[in-house]
């Protein structure tokens, strides 16, 4: 039907097809690969890319070319890769490359994410220009000290800022902060905000924390101060309507920033901590115990400070918390986990339970699943103590568990397998693989048989069903057929024999329900009934 289709009927059609997905072999970037024509829709239909480019491989000129077959472009993420050679030089490619972008992506552009790019301001100013409507920036940006943040009010649309700054080289550009004026002239309409290796004492920090006003999500990474002595009441203002705060690798500031939120912020709702060091220890009880906010989601790894006083104040503080997850945590005791658990039972509202390469001893699974039977989503990943009869035990009062991560737990068997799709009915997604290798190989074949017949049937709303894993290889074929009780088949006089029908049937041992259409051109009355004797008798 390619002749009679229109372009604007062809290029919706593509606009609809699912994206490239491990278990579908029938996607958008196939479909390119029919004819120039059909590679020129598809480009034009795409609303979002994301390239990995190297210095070696791409130049401007070919970037900008690329770009124009793709008019109506959204979102656009450049990632560089390769060797990176001197400072300079990357700068000066990723200055070109983004002038590329600026030059030649719609205006309607949205979301812009460079990564490893450190850009410097001219280029940017220029995309300012071009794409007026962008609301998300993620960048590598080459400021100079002290910091200057004017740049921002050229992107009247911002709302999401993903910063990573670098330091910069004498010989680089550098910004007078001090002729521009410490203060931005203007109220930025950023709502979420990403730093990455803000340090100590940074000058020019004042300005950008008085301009987020609206301010409801920050991350912090790899940062060592939020500026200099002129920014400690500006950052503290800030940090009233935020309602979402992660701190990576911030250990130096860690305890201030949970003591200014417990003095400034009651509106969060989401924390999450990520440190390998010390840091947090005093800081994060002090923000559980006086914290006003009522908190939903908190995520920890902090295996050097969390501990089981910790747990026990999170468990009385908060019990509206929906989302939990715990990451090696080497200084909590199996007591510390169950008296958690226990206390908060009474409320029963958490639906997301994370437990990464945690000690889970003996009676810790039985207590999780009597306190938290409302549980949606599960992770139980690296392990190793996990037994069979425990889990399963655990699994049969979990009967709303949609998510279920056992990755890395070596100690489960095939029964635990079993046990999960037929206690938990409404399961959807379970993460099986063996620190990156799927257990294929030690699932049994009377296993594997009973994991596919509990998959559901295809549906328009559902992409991985037991249709599609059957692609996976020719021992999932066998055992996916092996598994079927109901099939249904359409046949034609033209394409099939009773021969090959008989043998297509071996393959389906466990037949309770079979359907067979016949469809095609019927010539005389007597071919046709023969040929449905012999597949009857087939």
């Amino acid at each position: 039907m390619d002749s009679i289709l229109c372009d604007e009927l062809l290029e919706e059609v593509l606009r609809r097809l699912p994206p490239r997905s491990t278990l579908s072999s029938h996607t958008a970037v196939d479909v390119s690969l029919v004819s120039k024509r059909w590679l020129r829709l598809h480009r034009s239909s795409r609303s979002t890319l994301s390239l990995r480019l190297s210095p070696d491989n791409c130049t401007p000129l070919s970037l900008s070319s690329f770009l124009s077959h793709f008019p109506h472009l959204s979102s656009l993420k450049i990632t560089i890769f390769g060797p990176i050679r001197t400072a300079h030089d990357t700068s000066n490619f990723s200055d070109r490359l983004l002038s590329s972008v600026a030059s030649t992506c719609p205006p309607e552009l949205a979301h812009l994410c460079l990564q490893r790019m450190p850009v410097s301001l001219s280029p940017l100013l220029s995309l300012s220009t071009s794409c007026p409507h962008l609301t998300s920036l993620s960048i590598s940006l080459s400021l100079s000290r002290p910091l200057s943040f004017h740049w921002l009010l050229s992107f009247p649309s911002l709302r999401q800022l993903d910063l990573f700054s670098v330091r910069l080289a004498a010989k680089f550009e550098h910004v007078d902060a001090a002729s521009m004026g410490d203060n931005l002239d203007g109220e930025l309409k950023l709502e979420t905000l990403s730093l990455t290796g803000i340090r100590c004492g940074d000058c020019g920090l004042d300005g950008l924390w008085k301009s987020c006003k609206k301010l409801k999500k920050l991350q912090l990474r790899r940062c060592r101060g939020i500026g200099d002595d002129t920014s400690v009441s500006s950052f503290n203002n800030c940090l009233k309507c935020l309602q979402e705060v992660e701190l990576r690798c911030c250990e130096s500031i860690g305890n201030y920033i949970l003591t200014r939120l417990v003095e400034s912020c009651t509106s969060l709702n989401s924390l999450l901590i990520h440190s390998r060091d010390y840091g947090y220890r005093e800081g994060l009880l002090q923000f559980i115990t006086h914290s006003s906010c009522n908190l939903q989601k908190l995520d920890l790894y902090l295996p050097r400070d969390l501990q089981d006083n910790h747990l026990l104040a999170v468990a009385e503080k908060f019990r509206d918390l929906l989302s939990l997850r715990l990451c090696s945590c080497l200084l909590v005791s199996h007591e510390g986990l169950t008296t958690m658990a226990l206390a908060m039972s009474n409320s029963n509202k958490l639906e997301e339970l994370a437990l990464i390469d945690c000690d889970v001893e003996p009676g810790l699974l039985t207590t999780l699943g009597q306190s938290f039977r409302n549980l949606r989503k599960l992770e139980l990943s690296y392990s190793d103590n996990l037994a069979d009869e425990e889990f399963i035990s655990m699994l049969a009062s979990l009967n709303c568990l949609r998510e279920l991560n056992v990755r890395g737990c070596k100690g489960l068997t095939n029964a635990s397998v079993v046990s999960m799709f037929k206690s938990c009915e409404q399961l959807e997604t379970v993460d099986l693989s063996d620190r990156g290798r799927v257990m294929d190989s030690i699932l049994c074949d009377e296993l594997l048989e009973e994991v596919l017949r509990c998959l559901p049937p295809r549906s328009t709303l559902s992409s991985h069903t037991a249709a599609d894993i059957s692609l996976v290889s020719k021992r999932w074929l066998r055992l996916h057929r092996s598994s079927r009780s109901t099939l249904s088949l359409r046949l034609s006089p033209d394409n099939c024999t009773p021969l090959s029908l008989s043998s297509f049937l071996s393959h389906f041992p466990h037949l309770s329900s079979l359907k067979i259409t016949i469809f095609g051109p019927i010539q005389t009355a007597h071919d046709t009934s023969s040929f449905s004797v012999l597949e009857k008798c087939t």
